[in-house]
């Protein structure tokens, strides 16, 4: 028998303690070296050492390095310092974002209170929590944080928030009965007291059942350690597309070398020039193009209200197939609402956004002034009476201070234009009997100013409805029958059908002068006046961005802690629960293996009052079945799914700091509308890898093939060592780099999320980057043998006139890879920022070329205003070629 199902005397004599004395010091230090200290592991840390220098064993790193160690050797000192600097700084932001991944367990261990209250040889003795044994009887009350899983033997009005554990933020009253529920998930366990979660109201007293890693919040600890993060889409398709780059790049550099050898060239010669051919092949620049575009994702991330905590997380949401978001405050507002009231057989609604008190009134979808419904107004008074909450202005909004129900029945009542302040001038409250988790209600016994006497009395429908002997009706009090007493209840069946949480308002007059001693005295023969139903609603904007992430092929699966009854109703809303889907709860998924969960996973839509084991399990099966998944949460029971989801998403609000530390990306305003803009981003920011990708290999394709096919054909090199490595850093690099700040396509949210086993060369790519890295060699290679053959004595000019077709091919190119149809589809002057690296990457040209002092390092002369007609509609061919082809096609 579990803790949970056991009377109190069968706990005390199970954990063999004694509840009016406590543990003998001796038993406490038997039952340390037994248990251990009440201490969360951290489990093994590798040195910061070791950490940083793991970062540096990346494939494409170690090619780096190689290219480094080249063009040191080719003496591109400058070159050679930029790779390096690239290097150490992926290796440090790597080495950062590990370091600070362990932080999210000593997050975690902060959530233990530092200080309990324990009763150790009859004695109340206040001690650090790590030294809490089993059998230990702590004492707490509001405000204290509870240091070990404790069953409640104690409980006055207590009510624990556990949202760091559940993720629903209304507190759960405690109470010290055993349960018949033999499996109940953690959000039903009333009597159990949870490490790490906050009283909100009254006091108690419980026995120490479980410490450490023992505990629920042992077991999260547990989980985050052994949840592996996983590799981004991107992370894993670069280190393909290196591998690929440079196998292909040094077969190709050895031909030419070989090539060229045979053919009668210099050893040194061609070896200078392979070498260099192998430097431009190898895209050294393409990690820090990515790590730019990456970059400058991020800062437009911030402008849309989330921060990235590592880079590659905004790439990955672009390609994400499924979003498991938390319900309270990611779909919904965190904030208690009331929004359906019933009275007398009469049913009003009431809209408004939050706490803020401006709403209106409607009864059968007709607007009424709640002045001219004095039953409503009565209920709606009381409520506000009978209440401790208050709204504060803070940064221009209101914030509730109190309760969450009682503030949702705040805000009904001041809709209505009623003022507190201005009612307790009104209302003197002579006695109050405070809401006890036993009785289910709260009274208070008020006055008003003409002398007359009030009990007013709120809380769970049924028991008031049990207690009361009169109702209003028609604005008249009559006697509470049996058939009214049906149509009440079957009024509170309706709202609690709706998903609502429903607050019943009675009251009755008493004598003036009488003294009400007791709540039992008070709480009798009440007139019910009605019921308030509340639900915490769901955003306004999410529902469209629920369809938007349909229309991308996006699947958004709603995860939460809360009943299924108001799971279904919020997802209904919204849009994510249909008739075709299913809906799991908690008990269903503990009897589930992740295999068997795979075979439903996808006809999924809602997993209701689950654990931190289900959201880990949800996750697995729903990545063995192929999908890119972004998990979102705030609590620290989100932490271990958040880590291994492929894209792990915290709240900035409400998000404990575990589930912060664990997570990709956090959103600054809580709000599911700010993923569907991210994933926008991160579509955009991998086309645009695709694009410069695209361009990168082109260009580099095409200075292969022209010295290959030179070589090939008994020509002179067409192209020196320098020119080659000078349109490597200069034509490559700026507009490159321009690229990764293309704007978005129009139908970059119409199309489906790409496979996460997607090739680099995907989608035509493969077949763009050889048909015009070949176009590209061939024309470049064309203007040489035209001007040489014309001259044969003047090499020099020839190579100037190659270097030159080579670089106006690459950068009227450039236009062409902004798209993945043709060069025509989208305005040229689109990218203010490609235009003018293109035009900076000309300037730079035309000052090699003319400028004298740079003549004899980059071995070039003048070129004569005719030949640039040649290098001009030659450099356009590999372009406009093909973009004719595609119009031709267009047109059938």
């Amino acid at each position: 028998m579990k803790f949970h199902e056991m009377k109190i005397e069968q706990v005390e004599k199970a954990l063999e303690t004694d509840f009016s004395s406590g543990l003998l010091q001796e038993e406490v230090e038997k039952r340390i070296k037994q248990h251990g200290l009440n201490e969360l592991d951290e489990g093994e840390k590798q040195s910061a050492l070791l950490l940083f220098f793991s970062q540096f064993k990346d494939f494409m790193v170690l090619v780096l390095l190689a290219a480094t160690l080249i063009s040191g050797l080719l003496g591109e000192y400058i070159d050679a310092i930029a790779i390096i600097a690239i290097v150490i700084i992926n290796g440090c932001l790597g080495f950062y974002q590990e370091r600070r991944a362990e932080k999210s367990l000593q997050a975690l261990k902060e959530l233990s209170a530092p200080y309990v209250s324990v009763m150790r040889e009859g004695k109340w003795l206040k001690i650090p929590s790590k030294e809490i044994v089993i059998g230990d009887i702590l004492k707490f009350t509001s405000g204290d944080r509870i240091g070990a899983d404790v069953r409640v033997v104690e409980s006055k009005s207590l009510e624990i928030e556990e949202s760091a554990l559940t993720g629903e933020s209304v507190p759960v009253s405690k109470h010290i009965d055993c349960l018949t529920n033999p499996n109940p998930g953690i959000g039903d366990m009333e009597n159990i007291a949870f490490m790490g979660t906050m009283i909100t109201r009254g006091s108690g007293v419980g026995v120490v059942i479980a410490t450490g890693m023992k505990t629920a919040m042992g077991q999260i600890a547990d989980l985050l350690q052994n949840a592996e993060s996983q590799d981004t889409p991107l992370q894993r398709r670069l280190e393909q597309l290196g591998k690929i780059l440079i196998t292909v790049a040094l077969l190709l550099t050895v031909l030419v070398v070989v090539v060229g050898v045979l053919r009668g060239h210099e050893i040194y010669e061609m070896f200078l020039a392979g070498v260099s051919l192998a430097v431009a092949a190898i895209p050294e620049g393409l990690p820090a193009i990515v790590t730019v575009a990456l970059s400058l994702g991020v800062q437009k991330m911030i402008k849309k209200n989330a921060i990235v905590r590592k880079l590659p997380a905004v790439e990955t949401l672009g390609c994400a197939s499924v979003i498991c978001s938390d319900k309270t405050g990611t779909m919904t507002q965190n904030k208690m609402t009331v929004t359906h009231l019933w009275s007398g057989g009469q049913t009003w609604t009431v809209d408004g956004v939050g706490y803020q008190p401006q709403g209106n009134f409607y009864r059968n979808k007709e607007k009424v002034n709640p002045k001219d419904e004095k039953t409503l107004q009565q209920m709606l008074l009381f409520g506000m009476l009978c209440n401790h909450s208050d709204l504060v202005m803070k940064d221009e909004d209101f914030i509730l201070d109190g309760d969450p129900t009682e503030g949702a029945l705040l805000v009904s009542a001041m809709k209505a234009g009623f003022d507190r302040k201005t009612l307790l001038k009104e209302f003197t409250i002579i006695n109050e009997f405070p809401f006890d988790s036993a009785r289910k209600m709260m009274s208070i016994h008020v006055k008003d100013k003409q002398g007359r006497h009030f009990i007013v009395t709120k809380g769970a429908p049924d028991v008031i409805l049990g207690i009361s002997e009169s109702i209003l009706w028609d604005e008249r009090t009559q006697f509470l029958n049996k058939q009214t007493k049906i149509k009440v209840q079957d009024a509170i069946d309706g709202l609690a059908a709706r998903a609502l949480r429903t607050i019943a308002v009675a009251f009755k007059p008493i004598p003036a002068n009488t003294i009400i001693l007791s709540e039992h005295e008070a709480e009798k023969k009440l007139t019910l006046i009605g019921v308030q139903g509340m639900i915490d609603p769901p955003r306004p904007e999410v529902k469209d961005a629920v369809k938007e992430c349909k229309d991308a092929g996006i699947k958004t699966v709603m995860i939460t802690g809360d009943h299924v009854i108001t799971a279904k109703a919020i997802a209904a809303q919204l849009g994510i629960l249909t008739s075709k889907s299913k809906v799991l709860d908690g008990k269903a998924l503990a009897n589930m293996s992740v295999e068997e969960l795979e075979d439903v996973v996808n006809d999924v839509a809602v997993f209701a009052r689950v654990s931190p084991e289900h959201k880990l399990k949800i996750v697995k099966a729903l990545q063995n079945r192929g999908h890119i998944v972004a998990m979102t949460g705030d609590g620290v029971n989100d932490a271990p799914a958040i880590k291994a989801a492929d894209i792990g998403v915290a709240m900035g609000i409400t998000g404990t700091d575990v589930a912060k530390e664990a997570s990709s990306l956090i959103l600054l305003d809580d709000n599911f509308a700010t993923i569907k803009a991210a994933i926008t981003e991160g579509r955009n920011i991998y086309e645009n890898i695709r694009k410069f990708v695209r361009y990168l290999l082109a260009s580099n394709v095409g200075e292969i093939l022209v010295m290959l096919f030179a070589m090939l054909l008994a020509l002179p090199l067409p192209l020196v060592p320098i020119q080659i490595l000078w349109v490597n850093l200069v034509t490559d690099g700026l507009p490159a780099m321009a690229l990764g700040l293309d704007r978005p396509e129009e139908d970059v949210m119409k199309r489906r999320p790409r496979s996460p086993n997607e090739g680099v060369f995907s989608r035509g790519l493969g077949w763009k980057v050889v048909s015009r890295g070949f176009l590209i060699g061939v024309v470049t290679l064309l203007a040489f043998m035209i001007v040489y053959h014309n001259d044969t004595s003047q090499l020099a000019y020839a190579q100037t006139v190659a270097f030159a077709t080579l670089v106006m091919a690459q950068l009227i190119h450039v236009f062409d890879c902004r798209s993945e149809k043709s060069v025509l589809s989208r305005n040229p002057f689109g990218n203010q920022y490609l235009v003018w690296a293109v035009l900076s990457s000309l300037a730079l040209m035309f000052v090699v070329i003319y400028y004298p002092p740079l003549q004899p390092v980059f071995h070039t002369l003048p070129i004569a205003a005719k030949d640039w007609l040649l290098i001009g509609g030659l450099s356009s061919i590999p372009t406009f070629l093909l973009a004719g082809s595609f119009l031709l096609r267009k047109t059938k």
